[in-house]
């Protein structure tokens, strides 16, 4: 009975790798994707993606992330700040990195994809051969080379081709600059500063092949798109939605992006009246106006001055292009840091001759800031010129305007001295 038992085991056995040997490549593979959402890091606002490939006959789920750097590496912030960050693929169990979002509060849905075997087949051949040590290195890019690009480039893989072609030329919904500020709605001092550091380049028109930079824009497309099979079967590129976990407490990733400019007007006017304040404070009390007034122009001109190195460095000195042909530094350069001795002196100094110099000096700075920024607006009559910099210039203009104009900058620097 024992022999008979073992000699039917071995039939199956025979069974099964004949059925195996007879299968198509790929029959065994289920492809998947996984759309993680926003995380508590910067680097995390705009979500993650990963390619999972489920292998029934090993019974393996392997998670491919294109998205990996380490904060440990050489030369990693010196890379970070001339734009040369090196990124890299590599692969673990599935289970065991799908934990860590569940752990960290984040959205996750998984899109099962339904390819031919044939395909499958190919989008694993082609994920193997990205992790390879010496194809697994590259250098990002915030908008045409990350985690999700490199994802949807493996589905113009597995299409054949159709993905691009019907994504490529297709208009999309909104900017480059307008899709990243959906998701920082709710810090507006990094909404500011952010939209600052970028330039023209990334509001012009863009298609909805150049929107999947951002992961959830890559699992928005693929539930509408259908492509034809090897067989010139129309299919739909997936076959099943699965949320995995949903966050709670999280802020939303906004459908339109909400105009920065009223905030940042309301700002600049409020900073504006404190220096009129100042002013007439100057009128009454010389000695306490001036004192005022000098420190806090120091203060705007250690603010915007670093902002403007900042800004040139990226501009001039880097590889982060998206930062480059920026109409902000007409009116915001490393010049306002001159603003910060010259406060102090107007501030402090009991000498009437450098400290009416002085004053002069801060007046020609804040004229020269008014004046960049009006000519930044009338740029914008040519189309070429155009910049989504509305938020800069209405913090900027109400404040150095005050400032370009503060009257008789002589005679009361002496007066308040003479009083002292």
């Amino acid at each position: 009975m024992k022999r008979i038992f073992i000699f039917i085991l071995m039939i199956l056995s025979f069974v099964s790798l004949y059925a195996q040997s007879r299968s198509e490549p790929g029959e065994h593979l289920t492809v998947k994707i996984a759309v993680m959402g926003l995380g508590d890091e910067l680097y995390f606002w705009w979500g993650h993606i990963a390619l999972i490939i489920e292998d029934s006959q090993r019974d393996t789920s392997r998670f491919y992330d294109y998205g990996l750097f380490s904060f440990e590496s050489e030369h990693f912030f010196t890379n970070f700040a001339l734009g040369r960050l090196l990124y890299s693929c590599g692969v673990s169990d599935t289970s065991r990195s799908i934990s860590p979002y569940v752990r960290e509060n984040r959205d996750i849905t998984i899109y099962t994809l339904d390819l031919d075997p044939a395909a499958r087949e190919r989008v694993r051949n082609f994920a193997e051969e990205n992790v390879k040590p010496e194809n697994r290195n590259y250098f990002y890019h915030h908008f045409k080379d990350n985690c999700a690009t490199r994802i949807r480039d493996i589905f113009d893989v597995a299409t054949d081709g159709q993905f691009k072609a019907q994504y490529g030329e297709a208009p999309g919904r909104f900017t480059l600059r307008q899709h990243i500020r959906r998701s920082m709605w709710f810090s507006p001092v990094i909404d500011w500063f952010l939209n600052f550091l970028m330039g023209q380049d990334i509001d012009q028109p863009i298609t909805v092949w150049q929107e999947m930079f951002l992961p959830s824009e890559i699992g928005n497309n693929i539930q509408e798109f259908q492509y034809n099979d090897a067989a010139g079967k129309s299919r739909k590129f997936f076959t099943l939605k699965e949320i995995v976990n949903k966050s709670i407490g999280r802020y939303e990733v906004l459908d339109e992006p909400r105009p920065l400019w009223p905030a940042t007007l309301i700002v600049g006017l409020i900073i504006a009246a404190f220096f009129i304040i100042c002013i007439r404070i100057q009128q009454k009390k010389p000695v306490l106006g001036r004192i005022i007034l000098g420190i806090s122009q120091s203060f705007l001109g250690f603010f915007f001055g670093i902002a403007g190195t900042l800004l040139y460095f990226m501009t001039f000195f880097t590889d982060h292009d998206y930062t480059y042909h920026n109409a902000n530094i007409l009116f915001i350069s490393p010049l306002l840091l001159a603003a910060i001795p010259l406060g102090i002196i107007v501030a402090r100094n009991k000498n009437p001759a450098p400290t009416r110099f002085s004053g002069i000096l801060l007046k020609a700075l804040w004229t020269y800031m008014t004046l960049g920024c009006i000519l930044s607006m009338l740029i914008k009559l040519s189309p070429a010129f155009y910049q989504q910099n509305q938020p800069t210039q209405a913090l900027v203009l109400p404040f150095a305007l005050v400032l370009s104009f503060i009257p008789a900058w002589g005679n009361r620097i002496i007066n308040s001295i003479k009083k002292r």
